[in-house]
């Protein structure tokens, strides 16, 4: 029972997936957790206390000021007992309470009186989490420290076929294990150099050039690996993102900057570059070039040296070397020239075009291409994009 002896305290919102967290609650319990629930008022909509408490085995918490609990300040307890929270499903009303720093009822008092783990998972129509002010909430949570899980894509309760279905109570139980016992995560003991965002190289003492890119699907995928048991080193150009948790982070500035920060951290079992890298360099005079009236200044160029090249010809190769193809135009043949070109095991192509908004965006869609061929994923949000790859990347790696 890889649960054995962890408190559990699981948040049930208000949404018709609540329905799930009966599932969960059992699971939970099969692996030796002990489970305490608090079942919000939209969350009674859907499921009963009954059933809670009679699977949980334990009592039933919903009201801030009962009489009974509160008198030995309830919440205070069971928010300092937990070795983790789980909310699922959050809502999106939920999730922006959270946000916020409300603490308007048990749910989220307890959320904001623990320093316990917390972890979300997301559920409601496709709309609502696409939208901006849920997206902004999202990033804000995940700033904090609070890991997700899912939502999938795929039949909602309302008739439309979107991302936002609750992820399963399996995936859920997996994201908690190996939240409290990473030994346990199918990617324990192993080792995964993740490279993100773009690279900077210098014009002059003062200006560079430079991409669009966030870095945000990088570090979604540094910590999707982290969160299946994996020790991730996270290879970062300059960026203004939080280290995602248990990551070990070198930031860096040019192409030349990176290439030396990997090599450094092989031998590993995998390598992800997912980082914008900067195709070419400038020689770099002494001093500032100023502007004058006799025209543009001359610069000269130079190749910077290619990072998923190097890293596939090293004598410690990888045993999965993954590979990332940034395109506006013939998107899946160029990646597929590129992957035999630099000698990669996989290559996840996706179209950077300005009206697609990946570039900076929160959602993402690729073609992940290998030798047997290309496999199209749908438009899903970048943190569901890093956990359908890491979840390939296990399976993979396992079966090496």
């Amino acid at each position: 029972m890889q649960l054995a002896s962890k408190r559990i305290l699981l948040i049930i919102g208000g949404g018709i997936a609540a329905y799930k967290s009966l599932f969960l609650i059992r699971r939970l319990r099969d692996q030796g957790a002990e489970v305490r629930c608090i079942l919000t008022s939209g969350g009674a909509q859907f499921v009963t206390p009954l059933s809670v408490s009679a699977l949980s085995e334990q009592p039933v918490y919903q009201d801030l000021f009962s009489l009974t609990e509160e008198a030995e300040m309830g919440h205070i307890r069971l928010s300092r007992e937990a070795d983790l929270i789980v909310v699922a499903p959050a809502t999106a009303n939920l999730m922006a309470r959270m946000a916020s720093g409300l603490a308007d009822d048990l749910a989220t008092t307890c959320l904001l009186a623990s320093s316990a783990p917390i972890l979300l998972a997301p559920a409601m129509n496709g709309y609502m989490w696409a939208h901006p002010a849920t997206q902004e909430n999202r990033q804000r949570l995940a700033a904090r420290g609070l890991g997700f899980v899912g939502p999938e894509a795929g039949d909602l309760a309302c008739g439309e076929v979107a991302t936002g279905r609750m992820a399963e109570p399996e995936e859920i139980l997996a994201a908690i294990v190996a939240k409290l016992n990473p030994s346990a995560g199918p990617l324990a003991g192993k080792k995964i150099l993740v490279t993100a965002g773009p690279t900077r190289e210098a014009l002059d003492p003062v200006r560079y050039v430079s991409n669009h890119s966030s870095g945000k699907q990088g570090f979604a995928i540094a910590s999707a690996l982290t969160a299946l048991g994996a020790q991730v080193t996270l290879v970062a150009g300059p960026v203004s993102l939080p280290t995602p948790q248990g990551v070990k982070r070198l930031d860096v500035e040019s192409a030349d900057d990176m290439l030396a920060a990997c090599l450094t951290a092989l031998p590993v079992d995998a390598a992800i570059c997912a980082a914008a890298v900067a195709d070419w360099k400038a020689d770099i005079p002494p001093n500032k070039m100023k502007k004058t009236g006799d025209g543009l200044p001359v610069i000269a160029w130079q190749q910077n040296p290619d990072i998923l090249a190097t890293i596939c010809q090293q004598t410690n190769r990888p045993a999965l070397v993954v590979g990332f193809a940034a395109e506006t135009e013939n998107v899946v043949e160029y990646a597929q020239a590129k992957r035999q070109r630099k000698g990669c095991d996989w290559i996840l192509a996706n179209d950077v075009s300005a009206e697609r908004g990946v570039f900076g965006g929160d959602s993402n869609q690729v073609h992940l291409i290998d030798q047997d061929g290309v496999e199209t994923w749908p438009q899903l949000d970048k943190t569901a994009v890093a956990q359908r790859l890491a979840e390939r990347i296990a399976r993979k790696l396992v079966q090496q």
